[in-house]
């Protein structure tokens, strides 16, 4: 028999399902059962979640200054809040965990107005937008980066870090080894949902500059769109490089350990899984992000000295090339980076965030469960 049943909700995207999955799992293994409210595009990320059911709930993006686009989005986030509260009346939650993304704010909102004990989680430096709006109504604020006390949300916000899944922190037992000059380094490059293009622009014209020495040495895996897919592909053959190309790798996690070198934009979670793995990375913030948070995500782990951030607006294929080989010849360097990674990883995020969700749950505060940790 189930402790009680907890709803987790989520945007869309890899970025705030993975870590909703990991906090899903922990939750299951204390006897949880656990219910998933997403949106439609989820389809290819939520298969494998960890649910006893699936919730699509319809939800809008608030961007738009058309005054007729903003009254439809607020038509579909109220009949969104609708349908959530239906669903939260059948299945009677002991608490409900938003991760942000506009597809929280109907499950979240629906779930103040009938007094359920609620709580965000922020995976990122800067709170988002749809987490913002929840601040002030849910009981409790976990967060990624987030700092406990340095905000109006502050008394209410607890850092536990963002939970990894399974398959990361079974990727972290793999330990990091430079290759010496001569080896096979294996290069991984990745840019998300959005902020892709650019790699597959940059990237091949800047391994066409190495020496053919350090070509011959690589093997890369890169995440592409599906249309640049074919096309890089063809410019790495052009160079006789190794090269898997993907718009979408099930198996990131061991790839990304099995790496020597990881460019990548830097996500919340991307950031986090880097650092549980502990990776050396060069980090590419997505400069269209809303309030610049993957520049502060990438910040964080440089500060660490387990990553260097490189603005893209800096970045040409020279430049490229010249970070990516000079690394290659300097097995050191990769080494203290991989070390300086791990030590900022949090790799016990979903316990601690599970600990915080359990104690909402039980109608604690967030006083008293800092005053359980004491």
């Amino acid at each position: 028999m189930s402790r009680g049943v907890i709803l987790l909700a989520a945007g869309g995207t890899g970025g705030h399902l993975f870590p909703a999955e990991a906090l899903a799992h922990e939750l299951i293994e204390r006897g949880w059962e656990v219910h998933l409210a997403t949106d439609r595009r989820a389809e290819r990320y939520s298969g494998h979640f960890p649910a006893a059911d699936i919730h699509s709930i319809p939800s809008a993006t608030l961007r738009s200054k058309n005054p007729i686009a903003m009254l439809s989005a607020f038509w579909t986030i109220w009949q969104g809040v609708r349908q959530a509260g239906r669903v939260i009346a059948r299945i009677k939650p002991d608490a409900v965990v938003g991760f942000g993304g506009y597809p929280t704010l109907p499950p979240l909102y629906a779930a103040t107005r009938r007094k359920v004990p609620t709580l965000i989680h922020e995976q990122n430096a800067v709170m988002g937008r749809a987490n913002k709006a929840l601040a002030s109504r849910v009981d409790a604020i976990a967060g990624g980066f987030l700092a406990e006390g340095e905000s109006a949300a502050g008394a209410k916000t607890v850092t536990t870090g963002n939970p990894v899944r399974p398959q990361v922190l079974e990727a972290a037992k793999i330990s990091y080894t430079a290759p010496t000059d001569g080896e096979p380094f294996r290069l991984l490059v990745f840019g998300g949902s959005q902020g892709a293009q650019f790699f597959s622009d940059a990237v091949p014209a800047a391994i066409a500059l190495l020496p053919e020495a350090q070509r011959k040495r690589l093997a890369i895996t890169q995440q592409a769109r599906a249309e640049d897919v074919a096309r890089v592909k063809a410019a790495y053959a052009n160079l006789g490089v190794d090269a898997q190309v993907s718009p979408f790798f099930t198996d990131m996690a061991a790839r990304m350990a099995s790496a020597h070198l990881v460019m990548s934009r830097s996500g919340a979670s991307t950031v986090s899984e880097i650092a549980v793995i502990g990776r050396p990375a060069l980090l590419v913030p997505y400069p269209h992000a809303l309030d610049h948070d993957q520049a502060a995500n990438a910040a964080a782990l440089a500060a660490a000295g387990g990553a260097e951030v490189h603005p893209q607006s800096t970045l040409s294929p020279e430049g490229i090339a010249a970070l990516v080989g000079g690394l290659m010849g300097n097995p050191d360097r990769l080494t203290a980076m991989a070390t300086a990674a791990r030590s900022a990883g949090k790799p016990n995020a979903a316990r601690l965030l599970a600990d915080l969700t359990e104690a909402i749950a039980s109608g604690k505060t967030v006083s008293d469960y800092r005053r359980t940790r004491a």
